[in-house]
């Protein structure tokens, strides 16, 4: 019988309380230590070298220990270098840091994190949305972008009907608009235009302050900790273009050539964003296992081993008990 195993995600960890961005939605220190606490005395920590043995052994040769637990944080962030790394050593825990290959060998900031820190920087989410409407209204007045749908049937399909467990309907509004909803182009425009109105920072340096660089990286990986891939520029792979996808990938893999094994890297979906298309490119270039954000504990029968599903920190003490439901 498969094995289930509790994989949780991280992002932000760092001291909020004293951060330049108290309001950006990440684990403060004294909370994540909390929850390594927590973990000790209620799972069984295992390595991704650990889960990824268990998937790939035969007839059952190699089974993970009775309630395993793996780490994950995504997306490079200083903070999990500065304030998860020293935590998880002290413990005594594995985590595995997905790293998009832009945000360390371009020292761009993508721009997922141009709004997830416009959003943090705002006075209210709704002022932002408001902003979105002047820069569409704007934009509808160039031949491009001129059937770009009304602001109100764009509010109708991309608010209400996909608010979530973390985000109202308004916060997911801008997000859907920023990151998928219009064409690319004018989202980045869209994006830095924000960016610099509410965080008002040069992009390199904020860059430069917010992902780790490739010293880190080795440093983390020359003491134990493992290293994933994460895409290149942070796309949704799984709704792109075929060759939009397929030059992330070889830009990832090149990016991260480094600190990953060829023959056997794990691959973490941008926004969990996969196809079948993007899982039959990535499996022949040497990719074993792929994670998503669906919710719920991963099984780790064979036939599941690029769709493993993973739980967020704030499933688990001291934030909620929903990791008890799965």
């Amino acid at each position: 019988m498969p094995q289930r195993l509790s994989i949780a995600m991280y992002h932000y960890t760092r001291d909020l309380a004293h951060s330049s961005y108290p309001r950006i939605k990440g684990l403060d220190r004294a909370l994540f230590e909390q929850q390594l606490q927590f973990f000790s005395t209620h799972f069984s920590a295992v390595t991704m070298q650990d889960v990824i043995k268990a998937v790939y052994a035969k007839d059952g040769s190699f089974t993970l220990p009775e309630n395993p637990l793996l780490l994950t944080f995504d997306d490079g962030f200083i903070d999990n270098f500065t304030v998860a790394f020293p935590l998880l050593k002290k413990y005594g825990m594995q985590g595995s840091f997905f790293i998009p290959g832009k945000a360390v060998s371009g020292r761009a900031v993508l721009d997922v994190h141009k709004i997830h820190f416009v959003l943090a920087c705002a006075a209210s989410a709704e002022l932002v949305q408001d902003d979105i409407f002047a820069l569409l209204d704007e934009a509808r007045t160039q031949a491009a972008y001129r059937d770009i749908p009304r602001n109100e049937l764009l509010y109708e399909r991309y608010a209400a009907v996909n608010a979530n467990r973390f985000d109202d309907a308004r916060i997911v509004f801008c997000k859907n608009i920023l990151q998928s909803a219009v064409p690319e182009a004018l989202r980045n425009e869209m994006t830095s235009r924000l960016f610099a109105k509410y965080v008002g920072r040069d992009e390199e340096s904020f860059a430069r302050e917010l992902y780790m660089d490739y010293d880190q990286i080795r440093c983390l990986q020359q003491n134990g900790m493992f290293i994933g891939v994460h895409g290149y520029a942070h796309y949704a792979l799984g709704a792109s273009s075929t060759g939009q996808m397929q030059a992330d990938i070889d830009k990832a893999l090149l990016a991260m050539a480094d600190f990953i094994d060829r023959d056997a890297w794990v691959m973490n979906y941008p926004y969990g964003s996969y196809s079948t298309e993007l899982i039959g490119y990535i499996q022949p270039k040497g990719c074993v296992l792929g994670l998503t954000t669906d919710v719920g504990k991963a099984d780790l029968g064979f036939g599941n081993r690029f769709t493993l599903q993973r739980l967020d920190c704030n499933d688990f003490p001291p934030k909620s008990d929903n990791w008890q439901q799965f």
